[in-house]
């Protein structure tokens, strides 16, 4: 599956800090849980990111 592929598939995200400091993306899809923990610096670098390919994705559909 890649970045193009299409999927019919619910999920939850959830994104909120840790008490330990962390940032997580906790994702649930039939019955599965992926908690990915990031450290802020990381979580940062992922933000920045989406920005971009939010921005890209603009000039693909514009």
């Amino acid at each position: 599956m890649g970045i193009n592929s299409e999927r019919d598939i619910e999920a939850n995200m959830q994104i909120g800090p840790t008490d330990l400091g962390m940032v997580r993306l906790f994702i649930e899809a039939d019955g599965v849980e992926i908690p990915m923990d990031f450290e802020p610096e990381e979580a940062e670098e992922i933000a920045e990111e989406l920005r971009a390919a939010a921005q890209a994705a603009r000039l693909v559909t514009s």
